[in-house]
């Protein structure tokens, strides 16, 4: 059989695409960007043309560095972003822009499904509670505000699914997805006919529901031409984002969590059943790992926010950074290092995007508090990431409430890059912080090894155990944590203080 995975990771930013060979290894990489476009204030919309010209660039370019031959790729899966909305039509055309995971438009769509079903039956069915960030609520606002394009709706899709679509010709998904849109029934692995019966959709319109090891099509011969691969391959279905990153974080098994850190971020660990939090803050989504779950507690903005913080603020970072061929974030975190701990007491509310956990408010808006004079744009910087942190300290709590053991924290994605970062969170979570080699590929890794069980090349998920390689770890500074300690209250009494200030401002 032949030795290399190819994995494709369709994130928010662009295409993550990676070969690997039988050990895990990474033999290749290659990155294409795609557009996020905000028509409106709390919209998000991306356009399915980009995926699949990123997921052509990118295979074309992996298998020209790596000078592997098309007939030595053994399969190719998928990671994705989930709860996205994507109308398609009989052929698999898109008749719109997808709606994707950080569009908040569907507040009115959510409250209807609420009024029809309640939120703690919803929450009880789904493992979720109900939220416009949900695929459900962005279908119903298709319907009620694109009913022409709702007519000519053959299926709803994800990102991964409409780029399987393109290679197989089949309409697909996969229980990690099929579990990110309020329509799932967790416990029974089908769609749930309560919730589809309340908001009058038909299951036709929804994808069939796979395993993510399931081998769901073979790559056709257009589909093979367009990207330089061999008719024929198999193609595994894999799972969303959250699912992918968390069998890469070597999550398969009870007893290991993680946080992820991209432009959203999430914290999540492996349980043999959905964690039904009484206040509903955190989720549950069905793991890759068959009969098993992933719950899971994910904030809107925090690579996001520091994105924004570059972007609008750091120029002069941006500048240094360039001169210096370095990366910016480097840069970023060595000026945060000249603040303090507590950044001279200046809190940041991360909410550029709303929220999801731990307050689910789509109103919700970023602010600084406490800011003065004599604040430096190091303060701010440090502010920035000691919110973000502060907030996913909040997802942290709900869990271990609710009877979790977590005694230590692996960290993947992007953000998690950085060394001040890593302490920083490891001094508010007061918990050891570990970082895997593989950070940005952890998403693609899962993907792998999904892959790689689809095709018998790997017995099961638990080989995972073989391709992860610890490399740093962080242990709390007791000073440190005592003064996070004092400032944590006050970050939590900062939202609930203008939590009023965000719906007068939604009537203005």
């Amino acid at each position: 059989m032949a030795p290399y995975i190819l994995a494709h990771d369709l994130g928010t930013t662009g295409n993550k695409a990676t070969l690997y060979d039988v050990d895990g290894q990474v033999v290749a990489r290659a990155f294409q960007g795609y557009e996020t476009y905000h028509p409106h204030g709390n919209w998000a919309e991306q356009d399915a043309a980009d995926w699949w010209e990123a997921v052509e660039v990118c295979t074309r370019r992996l298998l020209a560095e790596a000078r592997v031959a098309p007939e030595d790729v053994a399969c190719i899966s998928f990671s994705g972003q989930m709860q996205g909305c994507l109308p398609v039509d009989e052929r698999g055309r898109p008749l719109r822009r997808c709606i994707i995971w950080a569009d908040q438009r569907a507040v009115a769509q959510a409250a209807s499904l609420e009024e029809k079903l309640g939120m703690e039956r919803v929450y009880r069915i789904t493992g979720h509670r109900i939220s416009p960030t949900y695929s459900g609520s962005k279908i119903m606002w298709v319907r009620e505000h694109e009913p022409d394009v709702f007519a000519q709706t053959h299926k709803f899709l994800h990102v991964k699914d409409y780029i399987a679509f393109r290679l197989t010709g089949r309409f697909v998904t996969d229980r990690s997805d099929a579990s990110g849109m309020n329509l799932y029934d967790l416990k029974a692995g089908t769609w749930s006919g309560d919730i589809l019966d309340a908001i009058d959709l038909d299951v036709a319109l929804l994808p069939e529901i796979h395993d993510s090891t399931d081998v769901v099509g073979e790559v056709t011969r257009e589909a093979a031409e367009a990207l330089g691969l061999r008719p024929g391959t198999p193609v595994v279905i894999g799972g969303g984002d959250g699912a992918c990153a968390t069998v890469g974080a070597g999550a398969v098994r009870e007893g290991v969590a993680y946080n992820y850190i991209g432009s959203s971020s999430w914290i999540a660990f492996t349980s043999p059943e959905p964690i039904l939090d009484p206040g509903m803050k955190v989720f549950t989504f069905a793991h890759m790992v068959p009969g098993k779950f992933f719950p899971c507690g994910t904030m809107q903005s925090a690579g996001g926010s520091y994105q924004w913080l570059r972007r609008q603020i750091c120029i002069s970072e941006e500048q240094a950074a360039e001169a210096a061929g370095v990366d910016v974030y480097e840069i970023m975190n060595l000026k945060a290092e000249q603040s303090p701990p507590g950044a001279n007491r200046l809190i940041f509310l991360p909410y550029l995007l709303g929220e999801r956990s731990p307050h689910w408010n789509p109103r919700a808006r970023g602010a600084f508090i406490g800011l003065t004079v004599r604040h430096t744009r190091a303060d701010i910087i440090r502010a920035t990431l000691e919110g973000i942190t502060f907030n996913l300290k909040l997802i942290l709590q709900t869990f271990l409430d609710a009877g979790a053991e977590i005694r230590e924290m692996r960290v993947i994605g992007g953000g998690a890059r950085g060394r001040f970062w890593r302490q920083l969170m490891a001094d508010i979570y007061r918990l050891p912080i570990l970082r895997p080699r593989l950070l940005e590929e952890a998403t693609s890794l899962g993907a792998a090894v999904a892959g790689g069980v689809g095709v018998g090349l790997f017995e099961s998920f638990d080989v995972v155990d073989r391709f992860i390689e610890i490399i740093d770890r962080h242990e709390p500074d007791p000073a440190t944590a005592t003064v996070y300690e004092r400032l944590f209250p006050i970050f939590q009494a900062a939202y609930e203080a203008l939590c009023p200030v965000y719906e007068m401002m939604q009537d203005a």
